[in-house]
């Protein structure tokens, strides 16, 4: 049996303007993780089977290089099934024939079923890709697994940057840079995943920075599950991008970024801080231009109480519900007991995480 697991993610500064080819964000990985077990299948009537901690169990066989359900449980793996297709589509253009296997998924991401926001489809996507290649004999490196990640993902949506699969890859903190994900889709649709893996994807940059050393991280969840997808959707889908104040979100955005990056990479937790103050205020004011409902009231008062308690808070990803982050610098360090009891009692829960270094990391 091959177990690899990866972890969550939370942004930093950057979500939104991420998904534009070569914009920027800075994410961290937390110590919530998504597990995957793989072993040889012993289901005679299926070739892959797929056992999920969410009580789902798929049964599915190929055709045509695909994976066609047996019964009707695999509609919500959509990500693991794709993952599994990509790696074996990869594994025969190398060489290795099929075999049966059966996958088991087991994850800290969610609560009887209620996600938390902290990125789970990428890092099932992430953790399936590092187990099956290895279970299949396939040796690659953390950027090949992530590339192969990302060949997987685009077949589902090409929208989402691709940032969650860096930080499951990678671990720790991370600045990262967002290859077009449409060109990708077509260059491995057209000349196969081996040529896709090793072409030059033009825009993708990705660097791991050095944990700030004397910042306490603190995740406060609203209680309400948010759709990524959902929010994207209202920037793809109406007239947001063609819009003045997307044009100055993104360059606004792109400044912040880069200098909140330079203050990780010097050390500088106070300007770190900074950065997160302001693109908290790029982002309202983009949420005001674009009426996307990136702050609900939960967000908006996570946010509050923690910047009067000396701290640096926003939303983390799409908004919308899921979670907040708050940084606490100097002496605000030791607010952050009072600053978690302010949170529960305006019906915000604290979780527990802590940023997963490089080793938490799929592998």
């Amino acid at each position: 049996m091959i177990v690899h697991r990866a972890p969550g993610k939370l942004f930093v500064a950057g979500e939104f303007a991420v998904v534009e080819p070569g914009r920027s964000a800075v994410l961290v990985a937390v110590d919530r993780y998504v597990e995957v077990a793989v072993a040889p299948g012993t289901d005679p009537a299926a070739e892959v089977t797929v056992r999920s901690d969410l009580s789902v169990t798929a049964r599915l066989r190929r055709v045509g290089g695909r994976l066609v359900a047996l019964d009707s449980s695999a509609a919500e793996l959509g990500h693991v099934i794709t993952a599994i297709e990509t790696v074996e589509q990869f594994a025969g253009e190398l060489g290795r024939a099929p075999v049966a296997v059966e996958l088991t998924i087991a994850s800290t991401m969610h609560e009887h079923g209620t996600k938390f926001g902290l990125g789970s489809s990428g890092a099932v996507t992430a953790a399936v890709v590092a187990a099956l290649s290895e279970f299949l004999g396939i040796e690659l490196t953390a950027a090949q697994r992530f590339r192969l990640a990302l060949l997987a993902s685009v077949r589902l949506d090409r929208r989402p940057s691709g940032a969650d699969l860096a930080v499951s890859t990678w671990g720790g903190w991370l600045a990262y840079r967002a290859p077009d994900r449409e060109a990708v889709h077509i260059l491995s649709a057209r000349h196969g995943l081996r040529h896709a893996m090793h072409a030059d994807w033009p825009g993708l940059s990705i660097r791991p920075l050095r944990a700030p050393p004397d910042v306490d991280l603190l995740v406060g969840w609203t209680g309400t599950p948010a759709s990524t997808g959902a929010q994207l959707a209202k920037v793809y889908g109406g007239d947001v991008r063609a819009s003045a104040a997307y044009r100055t979100f993104l360059r606004e955005s792109g400044t912040c970024v880069a200098a909140l990056e330079s203050a990780v990479r010097e050390g500088d937790s106070a300007w770190l801080l900074r950065g997160v103050r302001r693109f908290h205020a790029i982002l309202r004011a983009f949420d005001s231009a674009a009426r996307l409902g990136i702050f609900t009231e939960r967000l908006t008062a996570l946010c509050a109480t923690a910047e009067a308690a000396g701290g640096a808070a926003k939303p983390s990803g799409a908004g919308g519900g899921d979670c907040g982050i708050a940084l606490l610098h100097g002496d605000a360090r030791t607010a952050a007991a009072a600053l978690s009891e302010q949170w529960q009692a305006q019906g915000i829960r604290p979780l527990p995480v802590a940023i997963s270094t490089s080793a938490g990391a799929a592998r």
